[in-house]
């Protein structure tokens, strides 16, 4: 039986932040991951010779001396990745129905000033939320990490609506679903959302948003590359079926070809669910246990529709495009053409040799009755009703687009599509969900995972524990390795790269 100090299961981009950690920090790691490529929601793949990203399609944060690049930094991996500052002007665009659009722009005063220039009545409203705004990110800046915290205390927005505070502040209805136009780069829902998910995604954002060139999976594969590097392991194709308990520690974790490793210390990156089902032998936990956390909300999943576009035909747009059916950008409902599309994001993969893009990526939110009925399938066995839904789905979806860019259908040479349920046997999310536990504000302390377990030398890490996405879940990676390192000398470490 092999021994390491710490065994993580999931080489998605949690696990792989908590290996590079542990590793540069001297411990011996070893990442399993199930797939034959790590990278979880990072995984990158290839059709017809071109790059489609599977979740991870822009990131913020990433300027020097701010929080993401210093993470980068840390890991030893910054230089090596292909990045493409968006658009300072206009990073993300907004359209309506009714053929208005607008623009969040990079750096709080021309954020401002942009929003302004639309709304003058409103900017002294835009400036005191965008300091709320400003003073979340500021909670894991690098200023705090040179202090010795990974963060300092959010509890407050925790417990705060993003939709109330918007509304607070600003009397104009549009502006309002301006300023939460984002909100599907979280799953974010008018009830429940905080401010504290909303304020930090909308900051890093603000301070510095930058998209893949060539796509996402390289970040996965630098990652990698650091743990070996670090004399660490990591290995492909080495499901974790078992996580059996002695007493109130793990003794072993067991793959599915049967192989058994021990840890000083485990990590699971793998959702909370997942985990917790995976304990063999367990007297640590009771029923109510396993009933409360099964009944945590999670987000809804994600519909991809990838067009490959004609060679040297479309112009790249360095900017996301987000279209809505209504004007309400918080809608779960949005009839269209017989599906339920309330809004599309569009991202364009940049490419290093050309000034065309050769991939356009549609992301519109599915609920889980379109695709109930094949729950219990596994990829390229979902027969063809699956394929046909699929494509007429996709075609609704393009449609919608044309609405918006009415010649984009004459740049599209092949279409290929993902459904939640692709999402959830390729990143291991229960039922697909994109973003993982619903984030409640009403009750902040049950929906933010701790990454600490009641049992001794389990711990867990990725996007369940604090908010998603790349910053998110790196943070967490971090908070999770201080369990192990200490939060001190880790912070300091991490603030001083």
């Amino acid at each position: 039986m092999k021994s390491f100090d710490v065994v993580i299961i999931g080489g998605g981009l949690g696990g792989l932040s908590c290996g590079a950690i542990l590793s540069k920090e001297g411990l011996g790691v070893c990442v399993l991951e199930k797939h034959s490529v790590v990278g979880g929601c990072l995984q990158s793949f290839r059709r017809e010779g071109r790059t489609l990203d599977t979740g991870m399609h822009y990131v913020g944060s990433l300027s020097e001396g701010q929080i993401m690049h210093q993470y980068l930094k840390y890991f030893g991996v910054i230089d090596s990745l292909r990045l493409q500052k968006l658009d300072e002007n206009g990073f993300d665009e907004f359209h309506f129905k009714d053929g208005t659009s607008y623009c969040h722009a990079m750096g709080y005063e021309n954020f401002i000033e942009t929003l302004a220039s639309q709304f003058p009545d409103e900017r002294s409203g835009l400036k005191t939320l965008c300091k709320t705004i400003q003073d979340i990110g500021d909670l894991i800046s690098p200023e705090i990490l040179l202090e010795g915290k990974l963060s300092a205390d959010g509890i407050k927005y925790m417990s705060e609506s993003a939709y109330q505070e918007i509304r607070k502040h600003l009397r104009s209805e549009k502006l309002r679903n301006v300023l939460a136009g984002n909100c599907r780069l979280y799953g974010g829902e008018k009830s429940v959302t905080s401010l504290y998910e909303y304020g930090m995604v909308t900051h890093s954002n603000i301070q510095g948003a930058y998209a893949f060139v060539d796509g996402s999976q390289q970040l996965a594969d630098t990652l990698a590359e650091v743990i070996r590097s670090n004399g660490g392991e990591v290995c492909p194709n080495s499901e974790v079926l078992k996580i059996r308990l002695e007493s109130n520690t793990v003794e072993y974790v067991e793959t599915r070809d049967g192989e058994r490793l021990q840890g000083k210390y485990i990590i699971s990156s793998l959702h909370p669910v997942v985990t917790f089902s995976l304990l063999e032998n367990n007297t640590v936990y009771k029923k109510a246990f396993f009933t409360r956390i099964n009944s945590l909300k999670n987000t809804h999943g994600i519909f991809s529709t990838y067009l490959l576009t004609k060679r040297g035909t479309l112009k790249y747009v360095n900017r996301n495009n987000y279209m809505f059916n209504t004007q309400d950008v918080w809608a779960t409902e949005g009839h269209y053409k017989g599906f339920n599309i309330p809004s599309v994001l569009m991202c364009m993969q940049p490419n290093h040799l050309s000034e065309h893009t050769e991939v356009v990526t549609l992301l519109a939110p599915m609920p889980l009755t379109y695709y109930q009925k094949w729950l219990h399938t596994k990829v390229e066995n979902r027969g063809e009703e699956y394929r046909e839904f699929k494509a007429e789905f996709s075609e609704a979806v393009i449609d919608f687009v044309a609405e918006f860019y009415p010649n984009i259908r004459s740049h599209i040479d092949k279409v290929y599509t993902a459904s939640p349920l692709t999402y959830r046997d390729y990143t291991a999310t229960p039922l697909g969900t994109a973003y993982g536990i619903v984030k409640d504000y009403r009750n902040p302390i049950v929906t933010h995972i701790p990454a600490k377990t009641r049992i001794s030398n389990l711990l867990l890490t990725g996007q369940n524990l604090n908010i998603h996405g790349c910053i998110g879940t790196t943070v967490s990676s971090a908070v999770t390795s201080s369990e192990i390192l200490g939060v001190e000398y880790l912070s300091k470490k991490i603030g001083n790269a």
